[in-house]
Protein backbone atom coordinates (compact mmCIF):
# COMPACT_ATOMS: atom_id res chain seq x y z
CA UNK A 1 0.00 0.00 0.00
CA UNK A 2 1.13 3.52 -1.11
CA UNK A 3 2.01 6.11 1.66
CA UNK A 4 -0.98 8.01 0.06
CA UNK A 5 -3.41 5.32 0.47
CA UNK A 6 -2.22 4.61 3.84
CA UNK A 7 -2.86 8.17 5.03
CA UNK A 8 -6.51 7.92 2.97
CA UNK A 9 -7.08 4.51 4.68
CA UNK A 10 -6.02 5.98 8.10
CA UNK A 11 -8.26 9.44 7.64
CA UNK A 12 -11.05 7.79 6.53
CA UNK A 13 -11.45 5.33 9.41
CA UNK A 14 -10.78 8.56 11.75
CA UNK A 15 -13.61 10.42 10.21
CA UNK A 16 -16.05 7.59 9.51
CA UNK A 17 -15.60 6.36 13.34
CA UNK A 18 -15.42 10.00 14.41
CA UNK A 19 -19.09 10.03 13.25
CA UNK A 20 -20.63 7.03 13.85
CA UNK A 21 -21.48 8.52 17.78
CA UNK A 22 -24.67 9.81 15.33
CA UNK A 23 -26.31 7.19 15.32
CA UNK A 24 -26.46 6.76 18.98
CA UNK A 25 -28.19 10.34 19.37
CA UNK A 26 -30.72 9.17 16.28
CA UNK A 27 -31.01 5.43 17.72
CA UNK A 28 -33.29 4.42 20.29
CA UNK A 29 -32.08 3.68 24.20
CA UNK A 30 -30.81 0.46 22.88
CA UNK A 31 -29.00 0.76 20.01
CA UNK A 32 -25.67 -0.64 20.40
CA UNK A 33 -23.43 -0.84 23.29
CA UNK A 34 -26.39 -0.12 24.84
CA UNK A 35 -28.10 -2.61 24.30
CA UNK A 36 -26.25 -4.90 26.48
CA UNK A 37 -27.02 -2.43 29.95
CA UNK A 38 -29.61 -2.79 32.16
CA UNK A 39 -32.62 -0.68 32.43
CA UNK A 40 -31.64 0.79 35.53
CA UNK A 41 -28.46 1.64 34.32
CA UNK A 42 -30.25 3.21 31.19
CA UNK A 43 -31.96 5.27 33.61
CA UNK A 44 -29.28 6.97 35.26
CA UNK A 45 -29.31 10.62 34.21
CA UNK A 46 -25.33 10.90 35.58
CA UNK A 47 -24.27 7.76 33.17
CA UNK A 48 -26.30 8.76 30.43
CA UNK A 49 -24.86 12.36 30.66
CA UNK A 50 -21.43 11.10 30.64
CA UNK A 51 -22.12 8.60 28.02
CA UNK A 52 -23.08 10.98 25.48
CA UNK A 53 -20.35 13.24 26.61
CA UNK A 54 -17.67 10.47 25.99
CA UNK A 55 -18.63 9.32 22.66
CA UNK A 56 -19.60 12.55 21.32
CA UNK A 57 -16.72 14.40 22.73
CA UNK A 58 -14.35 11.12 21.61
CA UNK A 59 -15.62 11.09 18.48
CA UNK A 60 -14.51 14.98 17.70
CA UNK A 61 -11.32 14.42 19.03
CA UNK A 62 -11.06 11.37 16.31
CA UNK A 63 -12.35 13.29 13.27
CA UNK A 64 -10.09 16.36 13.98
CA UNK A 65 -7.25 14.63 16.22
CA UNK A 66 -5.89 12.59 12.81
CA UNK A 67 -4.98 16.02 10.95
CA UNK A 68 -2.67 17.24 13.55
CA UNK A 69 -0.13 14.63 11.66
CA UNK A 70 -0.57 16.39 8.45
CA UNK A 71 2.96 17.75 8.28
CA UNK A 72 1.69 19.91 5.19
CA UNK A 73 -0.99 21.55 7.68
CA UNK A 74 1.33 21.72 10.31
CA UNK A 75 4.13 23.65 8.67
CA UNK A 76 1.69 25.65 6.33
CA UNK A 77 -1.08 26.65 8.98
CA UNK A 78 0.46 26.35 12.37
CA UNK A 79 -2.52 28.63 13.79
CA UNK A 80 -5.02 25.98 11.99
CA UNK A 81 -2.80 23.54 13.45
CA UNK A 82 -2.99 25.51 16.95
CA UNK A 83 -6.94 25.62 16.83
CA UNK A 84 -7.74 21.75 15.69
CA UNK A 85 -5.27 21.05 18.61
CA UNK A 86 -6.64 23.01 21.23
CA UNK A 87 -10.35 21.23 20.07
CA UNK A 88 -8.75 17.87 20.64
CA UNK A 89 -7.50 18.65 23.75
CA UNK A 90 -10.83 19.60 25.02
CA UNK A 91 -12.43 17.24 23.55
CA UNK A 92 -10.60 14.62 24.90
CA UNK A 93 -10.55 16.35 28.78
CA UNK A 94 -14.12 16.08 28.46
CA UNK A 95 -14.48 12.78 26.66
CA UNK A 96 -11.88 10.78 28.77
CA UNK A 97 -13.24 11.77 32.28
CA UNK A 98 -16.70 10.85 31.28
CA UNK A 99 -14.95 7.66 29.85
CA UNK A 100 -13.46 6.26 32.58
CA UNK A 101 -16.47 6.90 34.56
CA UNK A 102 -18.26 4.68 32.56
CA UNK A 103 -15.78 2.49 32.18
CA UNK A 104 -16.79 1.56 35.40
CA UNK A 105 -19.45 0.06 34.73
CA UNK A 106 -18.42 -1.17 30.97
CA UNK A 107 -20.29 -4.74 30.36
CA UNK A 108 -17.93 -8.08 31.24
CA UNK A 109 -16.73 -6.84 34.71
CA UNK A 110 -13.76 -6.23 36.08
CA UNK A 111 -11.41 -6.87 33.47
CA UNK A 112 -12.73 -4.40 30.60
CA UNK A 113 -13.63 -1.85 33.61
CA UNK A 114 -9.93 -2.15 34.25
CA UNK A 115 -9.07 -2.35 30.40
CA UNK A 116 -11.41 0.70 29.48
CA UNK A 117 -10.30 2.65 33.17
CA UNK A 118 -7.02 2.57 32.64
CA UNK A 119 -7.24 3.26 28.95
CA UNK A 120 -9.04 6.40 29.56
CA UNK A 121 -6.58 7.27 32.49
CA UNK A 122 -3.30 7.00 30.06
CA UNK A 123 -5.13 9.50 27.43
CA UNK A 124 -5.51 11.51 29.60
CA UNK A 125 -2.26 11.72 30.88
CA UNK A 126 -0.58 11.31 27.38
CA UNK A 127 -2.67 13.92 26.28
CA UNK A 128 -1.91 17.04 29.26
CA UNK A 129 1.28 15.97 29.24
CA UNK A 130 1.44 16.98 25.60
CA UNK A 131 -0.27 20.24 26.36
CA UNK A 132 2.40 21.27 28.62
CA UNK A 133 5.04 20.15 26.68
CA UNK A 134 3.87 22.28 24.05
CA UNK A 135 3.70 25.34 26.19
CA UNK A 136 6.87 25.16 26.65
CA UNK A 137 7.91 25.17 23.60
CA UNK A 138 9.02 21.09 23.50
CA UNK A 139 8.47 20.82 20.37
CA UNK A 140 9.73 17.32 19.66
CA UNK A 141 8.28 15.96 23.04
CA UNK A 142 5.11 17.28 22.38
CA UNK A 143 4.82 15.39 18.73
CA UNK A 144 6.35 12.26 20.83
CA UNK A 145 3.87 12.33 23.42
CA UNK A 146 0.70 13.35 21.02
CA UNK A 147 1.52 9.78 19.66
CA UNK A 148 1.06 8.41 22.14
CA UNK A 149 -2.51 10.22 23.04
CA UNK A 150 -3.97 9.63 19.35
CA UNK A 151 -2.59 5.82 19.64
CA UNK A 152 -5.58 5.42 22.86
CA UNK A 153 -7.75 7.84 21.14
CA UNK A 154 -7.27 5.58 17.87
CA UNK A 155 -8.61 2.88 20.21
CA UNK A 156 -11.99 4.11 18.86
CA UNK A 157 -11.41 2.98 15.86
CA UNK A 158 -8.95 -0.49 16.36
CA UNK A 159 -11.70 -1.76 19.47
CA UNK A 160 -14.39 -1.85 15.51
CA UNK A 161 -12.11 -3.47 13.95
CA UNK A 162 -11.55 -6.04 16.49
CA UNK A 163 -14.90 -7.13 17.91
CA UNK A 164 -16.11 -8.69 14.68
CA UNK A 165 -13.22 -10.91 14.35
CA UNK A 166 -13.36 -11.63 17.96
CA UNK A 167 -16.60 -12.74 18.45
CA UNK A 168 -16.91 -14.52 15.15
CA UNK A 169 -13.85 -16.36 16.82
CA UNK A 170 -15.44 -17.13 20.08
CA UNK A 171 -18.77 -17.13 19.77
CA UNK A 172 -19.46 -15.27 22.61
CA UNK A 173 -20.32 -11.21 23.51
CA UNK A 174 -18.95 -10.95 26.41
CA UNK A 175 -15.71 -12.54 26.20
CA UNK A 176 -14.98 -10.70 23.57
CA UNK A 177 -15.65 -7.33 24.94
CA UNK A 178 -13.30 -8.35 27.89
CA UNK A 179 -10.44 -9.22 25.63
CA UNK A 180 -11.21 -5.88 23.31
CA UNK A 181 -11.47 -3.43 26.42
CA UNK A 182 -7.17 -4.30 26.20
CA UNK A 183 -6.75 -5.54 23.02
CA UNK A 184 -7.85 -2.09 21.28
CA UNK A 185 -5.08 0.16 22.94
CA UNK A 186 -2.44 -2.13 24.25
CA UNK A 187 -1.11 -2.47 21.04
CA UNK A 188 -1.70 0.62 19.69
CA UNK A 189 0.52 2.22 22.25
CA UNK A 190 3.16 0.08 20.88
CA UNK A 191 2.87 0.77 17.04
CA UNK A 192 3.24 4.09 18.62
CA UNK A 193 6.45 3.28 20.14
CA UNK A 194 7.92 1.55 16.72
CA UNK A 195 7.02 4.84 15.05
CA UNK A 196 8.75 6.72 17.17
CA UNK A 197 11.94 5.25 17.24
CA UNK A 198 11.98 5.10 13.12
CA UNK A 199 10.97 8.66 12.31
CA UNK A 200 13.85 11.03 12.66
CA UNK A 201 14.22 14.10 14.82
CA UNK A 202 13.11 17.49 12.87
CA UNK A 203 13.27 20.53 14.29
CA UNK A 204 10.31 22.87 14.18
CA UNK A 205 9.93 26.29 15.20
CA UNK A 206 6.66 26.75 17.03
CA UNK A 207 5.00 30.20 15.91
CA UNK A 208 3.79 32.31 19.11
Amino acid sequence: MTRKARWFLFGFLCVAVGLYPVSYFLAGSSFGIRGSKDEALLMDVVWNAAFYIHIGMGGLALAVGWMQFVARLRLRSPRTHRVLGKVYVGAVFLSGLAGVYIGFFATGGIVAAAGFVSLGVIWLATTAVAWWLIRNRRVEEHRLMMTYSFAACFAAVTLRLWMPVLVHALGDFVTAYRIVAWLCWVPNLGVAYLMSRRQPATRELVAS
